[in-house]
């Protein structure tokens, strides 16, 4: 226990009924502190209610000025923002929750406050809270109620027996919460994306008629009788129905696109059904202080998570994460060789793609060339890269680095069914397919990068002009690219922006989808007039088909140009190392030097580091892509230990599968 918690007879001493409302709520402070004591042993926190409780019996009077100082305390403060709206964003948005939480992050929260929800953060501030009260006892529960809580008494001129302040805050609690259940499935952009069937029966209709009922039912016959019982029963089916029309609205989002907002309000209306049916237990039940007691234990835990930024990003994109997951499996899925001529197609592609990035190194130097400014110069590199990438795209070309992030979804796709006897196998047979297609993307590529930047060279000899890049800045090249430097640690990097490119490439085309941008430019009179409809019509069905492939490159060279830029602007020093442009780079260097170079260890270690960068930036965005699929598919550790081994055993068995065709 903290000593500067004051013991049991200083507490129960400062017991002021009459105390102003801060006084009262740092005297609540200081009492559960002494109950919590170390915050480390629930057994031992109920032992010190017990005693707490027996120092109450031994001094009537402070019984009295608690009943007192407890009515003062429930007519200071709304008890429903607890009960009701504890947990739950103030504003139904994504982005007003963040916001919230930040706010409790960052700033401190004050106990003079007449919010019972903001006050109980203060009171039950850890999980701890929520153990010790599930621990308590039937027997010490029953003490509290009888010594803490007195009952109501009847009513002469009514049959009902009277509802305590404890069941009448419950049914405020139930009221404010069934309002809000009814007006989150009004909404239009809830009600528009249900079912017909959803939309036809109208559960959320229905849902405030049957919730008076019961209310009615409570008030005049009591909240255990048998009206108030079938009531509840009734309320509970309505729940049901309203929770199984708002789950119909998850269909429309995986076909037309994931919001991140409307699935935030989907989980909240979710969660305040599951409020609802607490809040009817704790009214109805034949033990109310056990039930109570067990409700404060799970709001203690919705206020732990409530202050959890990435519990709520992680809850409110995981579907926008398995459909991006999903979109890049089925583009990523043409990109995976599976026989000799799939493999020489790909080895096509790759070479072309080798061929427009020997024209981008050219464009680099002379951007180089031009003295620019960091950021201009890192602006206009981003967009001559930008330009290669969509180029390669347009040509049906590849950039081996630009796979894996999109075959890496593809690959974990074929893990949704593992009950099958041969899932394993065909999953490692995939697994063969995906590495040699990389491989042969990456020969094809450097394959023709290098001749290709050795003929430019050439030419602007022969042209008279001058070389590509100077032998100084040739010798600067060799240096940077060296395996002895942080070469390593910048491919890795590089990976983690290629897999970034997809990631964007994935929310960008299902923000396309979402607003349906598609059938806007199809059918937007303000479009069809500018273009003409049928090309209208080609340009809404070009861009769906190329969105995604559009946003990827367009971002992956601009992030190749421009993050160096604003690196050093912060002092960072951190570079990119794209394999197929560094080894365009090298082959420049190499063509200044001359074959006086291959004397040179500079030159060597630089071969060494494109040796080094090629595998790195394939196996940072394969991985980073490949788990963000497995989470989206729910793939579970003993299955990735079972693939692991599979892995190893073709690895021994047939290693020449992974380069090329069987």
């Amino acid at each position: 226990m903290n000593p500067t918690t004051p013991d049991l007879p200083q507490i129960l001493d400062a017991l002021n009924p009459h105390a102003s409302l801060v006084q009262r709520h740092l005297w609540l402070m200081s009492l559960l502190q002494w109950i919590r004591g170390r915050a480390d042993d629930a057994p031992a926190a109920v032992a010190r209610l017990r005693l707490m409780l027996d120092a109450i019996q031994l001094r009537p009077t402070w019984q009295a000025d608690w009943q007192l100082w407890w009515a003062n305390f429930l007519g200071a403060v709304d008890a429903t923002s607890l009960l009701a709206d504890h947990g739950f964003a103030p504003r139904p948005a994504f982005m007003s929750e963040l916001g919230n939480r930040l706010r409790k992050k960052l700033l401190p929260q004050t106990p003079e406050t007449t919010d019972l929800g903001e006050l109980f953060e203060l009171l039950a501030p850890t999980p701890f809270d929520a153990e010790w009260l599930r621990a308590i006892d039937p027997d010490t529960l029953l003490r509290v109620q009888r010594l803490l809580f007195t009952a109501p008494a009847p009513s002469e001129d009514s049959l009902a027996p009277p509802l305590g302040s404890g069941q009448s805050l419950l049914l405020d609690a139930l009221t404010y919460s069934v309002g809000q259940v009814s007006a989150t499935g009004f909404a239009s952009e809830i009600r528009q994306r249900m079912s017909d069937q959803a939309q036809n029966e109208r559960p959320f209709h229905e849902l405030p008629a049957h919730f008076e009922r019961l209310r009615q039912a409570v008030l005049q016959q009591g909240p255990r009788s048998e009206a108030a019982l079938q009531a509840a029963d009734v309320l509970r089916q309505q729940l049901e129905a309203c929770r199984r029309a708002a789950q119909t609205v998850y269909t429309h989002l995986e076909e037309h696109g994931i919001s991140v907002g409307i699935v935030f309000r989907l989980r909240q209306l979710r969660e305040r059904v599951v409020r609802i049916r607490d809040l009817l237990s704790c009214l109805q039940s034949e033990t109310p202080s056990a039930d109570l007691a067990q409700l404060l234990a799970r709001l203690v835990l919705v206020s732990e998570e409530g202050r959890s930024i990435r519990a709520l990003i992680a809850a409110s994109s995981h579907l926008t994460a398995a459909k991006v997951a999903e979109r890049s499996a089925e583009s990523g899925e043409h990109y995976i060789t599976r026989n000799a001529t799939e493999y020489r197609e790909m080895l096509r592609a790759s070479a072309g793609g080798g061929s427009v990035i020997a024209l981008t190194t050219w464009a680099k130097f002379a951007i180089y060339g031009l003295g620019l400014s960091a950021f201009w110069s890192g602006f206009a590199a981003g967009l001559n890269y930008a330009a290669s990438f969509v180029l390669v795209m347009l040509l049906h070309w590849t950039v081996a680095t630009k796979q894996p992030a999109v075959t890496a979804p593809a690959m974990a796709a074929k893990l949704k069914d593992m009950s099958a006897p041969d899932a394993i196998e065909r999953f490692v047979d995939e697994v063969a397919h995906l590495l040699r297609s990389q491989f042969a993307a990456i020969v094809g590529n450097l394959g023709l990068v290098i001749p290709g930047v050795l003929l430019i060279c050439a030419g602007l000899h022969a042209a008279g002009l001058g070389p590509m890049v100077d032998a100084e800045h040739a010798h600067h090249t060799l240096h940077d690219l060296s395996l002895l430097g942080p070469t390593a640690l910048f491919a890795a990097f590089t990976g983690v922006l290629l897999f970034a490119s997809s990631i964007i490439a994935g929310w960008v085309e299902n923000w396309f989808v979402l607003h349906r941008l598609d059938s806007a430019l199809t059918y937007n009179p303000r479009f069809t007039r500018w273009l003409g409809p049928l090309r209208a019509r080609r340009w809404g069905l070009w861009l769906r088909r190329n969105i995604s492939g559009l946003a990827a490159n367009i971002s992956l060279g601009m992030m190749l140009g421009l993050i160096p830029a604003f690196a050093a602007f912060f002092g960072l020093g951190l570079e990119v190392r794209h394999v197929t442009l560094s080894t365009g780079q090298v082959s420049a260097a190499a063509a200044t030097l001359g074959l006086d170079v291959l004397r040179h260890a500079e030159f060597w270690w630089a071969i060494a580091g494109l040796f080094a960068i090629g595998p790195l930036n394939l196996a940072v965005s394969f991985y980073l892509a490949f788990r963000l699929a497995l989470r989206a598919h729910n793939v579970g550790r003993v299955e990735r230990q079972r693939i692991n081994q599979a892995i190893r055993a073709r690895l021994r068995s047939a290693p020449g599968s992974f380069f090329w065709p069987m």
